[in-house]
């Protein structure tokens, strides 16, 4: 897994967290949704990569 995309998915599984604290923190129920559907988006992208990286071992 490339060291990049693994960092990318880190900030936005951060940056989802802090969305959804401040949601709690504002009882804005948006603002805990999309902080919610950001940490699942890097979930997403770590799956991705494990993938990606499970195939070159193989193939290696």
């Amino acid at each position: 897994m490339s060291i990049e995309d693994r960092a990318k998915a880190v900030g936005k599984n951060i940056e989802g967290k802090a969305q959804e604290a401040l949601g709690n923190v504002t009882g804005d129920p948006e603002d805990k949704a999309e902080g919610k559907a950001k940490q699942a988006e890097s979930q997403v992208r770590h799956g991705i990569e494990d993938a990606k990286d499970k195939v070159k071992k193989a193939i290696d």
